[in-house]
Order: C-alpha cells, then structure tokens, then sequence
C-alpha cells in the first residue's frame, strides 16, 4: 500500500537524526558565537549608545533614521549567517526605529530584511561573489549589478514602517489590498526607474519622476497616492506620445546578465 511505501524504517529515522544534528551545527555555531557579541553589546552598552548616536544623527527625522538604520543593518549583517544576522541586529539596530512608535513586527521586519541585502551589498557580497565564481564572472560587478537588479527590493522594507498595514497591523481587509495595490505600483514605478526603461528607453528626468511616484506611493496618505499616481500616468502619456527615447549605447550580450566573464 501507499503508506507502506511511505514509511520509514530504522534505519531511515537514525540518518535523519543524523543529518539534522549535522544541519544544526551551523545554527548552533552561530548562535554561540553572537552569544559573545550579545554579552558584549549589553555589558558595554554599545546597542544602547548605537541606537542613540542614530537618533541624534537623524535630529528627530523618522526618514532619515530609516536610511541610518538600513546603512547599519547592511553594515552589520556581512558576512554573518542569517540567524546571527538577527539576533545582533535586533539587539543593536531595531531600538532606534521603535522609539518612533514603530510596531516591533515591522521594525524587526526592517532591520532582518536589510540584513539579508547585506548577502548582495558590496563589497562583503557573499551571495554575488558565490553567483560569481559560479558563472566565472567578476565579482565586483557582479555585485553591483545584483543591487540594481534588487534595487526596487530596497524599497519594501520601508513600506513595512510607513504603512504596517501591509503587515496586516491596525487595518482592515480594504485597507490592507489598498496597500497592497499601491505599493506593488510604487515598487513597479522604482523598478522602471533604476532598470531605465518602461514602454522605451527612458531619459534621466523620467526615471526621476518614477522615483518621485515610488516615494509618493510609499507614503501613507491618499494625496499622496495621487500625486504619485498622476506622476506615474504623466510618464506613461509621454512615452506614448514620443516613441523615440534615449539611445543606448552598444553593450556585449554577456552584460546584459550583469557582468562579463573575467579573464
């Protein structure tokens, strides 16, 4: 029968037993290692004045602390495997976002999701330079193109502090797909922007008029929606009106992947 089949033997649980204690080997290191740097942030009170030092750089600004907060988190989180990424960036980076009332869920949110960009954020790029040695590519270059490519990435994090009903925090269903739709909109309006292209090549003050619609559209608030919107439509108009756009210079086919083959 199927669940005959299915059934595993003796000998079948002892080696995932095995494999599971080998798997956490990794984790178990990890989390020991940034027991260390734990006891060290706490005795020392470096999270404490780090979180300090980031509000009184951004002078009160909710913005400004979010982009300090994101160099930090990318700082932070190189080189660092994914459970240590956390655990030191929740203990050191997280407190200065929630002293603006930010929901805990959206401020940790934040602080893990730029530390995961850090696996692709030269020059600790492990992700980029992993992809590299794969593809026999330049790492370098291939990291930078990999921002690009994950530029529009860059923008989510701050929807989670801006609108937390994207999180389903404090709003409802129509609130929520609301959200939802515009920053999918914003995030698509960023892409088009950092890509250079939508319905043709696009000139330089286009593409920063989709970065002010993406920045718009994050913005809580229904004005704001619109301008960013009416922004984003006034872009889609010209570009059906003018064909023609910016000529691109010539490009080697293997660059349009990111990145040429080292040498």
């Amino acid at each position: 029968s199927l669940a005959r089949c299915n059934r595993l033997a003796v000998k079948d649980v002892l080696m995932a037993m095995e494999n599971g204690g080998r798997l956490a080997l990794g984790v178990s290191a990890a989390c020991a290692c940034t027991g260390f740097v734990i006891g060290v942030v706490t005795l020392t009170g470096v999270g404490l004045k780090l979180a300090n030092a980031i509000l009184a750089l951004s002078a009160g600004s909710f913005a400004l602390t979010l982009v300090l907060t994101m160099c930090s988190s990318i700082v932070l989180g190189m080189g660092l495997p994914t459970t240590a990424k956390y655990i030191v960036l929740a203990t050191i980076a997280a407190p200065a976002i929630q002293s603006f009332g930010v929901p805990m869920l959206a401020a940790h949110l934040f602080i893990m999701y730029f530390g995961i960009l850090a696996d692709l954020t030269p020059p600790v790029a492990l992700a980029a330079y992993a992809a590299a040695g794969i593809a026999r590519a330049e790492p370098n270059a291939t990291g930078f193109m990999a921002v690009k490519l994950a530029f529009a990435g860059f923008l989510i994090p701050y929807i989670f502090c801006y609108n937390p009903g994207l999180l389903m925090i404090g709003a409802s269903n129509w609130e929520v797909v609301f959200i939802v739709c515009t920053a999918a909109v914003g995030i698509a309006s960023l892409s088009f922007a950092s890509v250079g292209y939508w319905l043709r090549n696009l000139y330089l003050w286009e593409r920063l008029i989709l970065v002010g619609a993406a920045i718009t559209l994050i913005t809580p608030g229904l004005k704001t929606d619109i301008i960013g919107l009416a922004l984003m439509g006034a872009v889609y108009v010209l570009q059906r009106i003018f064909k023609a756009g910016p000529r691109q210079p010539p490009r080697h086919p293997e660059e349009d992947h990111g990145v040429g083959v080292a040498g």
